[in-house]
């Protein structure tokens, strides 16, 4: 279940964002893709005590250590989104302004905790 939603463009980077929900979360690892292994993200999850479990991108000149068997699970966090996008008004964003497309998700997020698909 996701614990924390942000909004943004269609066309904005995600690793632009996560340490805006880094910052607000009180986590002991952080499972991401390769698109998260920047110096950025990983000094913020210095700073907050976050172990990250970040593949590392092929053009690292020095590739940091990363748990691979931690990284397995990242899979779970790939799955939420199909089941978000299964409401049609989630998938193609109609809600006429973010603050309703953000009750759109949490709703969702809601039904799905519920058992209701």
């Amino acid at each position: 279940m996701p614990v924390q939603v942000l909004a943004t463009e269609g066309t904005a980077a995600d690793c632009r964002q996560a340490v805006e929900l880094i910052e607000g979360m009180d986590a002991e690892h952080l499972l991401a893709d390769k698109a998260c292994d920047t110096n950025a993200i990983l000094s913020c999850c210095e700073e907050h005590e976050v172990i990250p479990a970040v593949p590392p991108k092929r053009s690292r000149k020095r590739p940091g250590a990363h748990d691979a068997d931690l990284c397995r699970h990242r899979h779970l966090v790939e799955n939420a989104f199909p089941w978000l996008k299964r409401w049609r008004g989630i998938a193609t964003r109609c809600a006429r302004n973010a603050a309703s497309f953000l009750a759109a998700v949490q709703v969702r997020c809601l039904a799905l905790q519920a058992g209701i698909s």
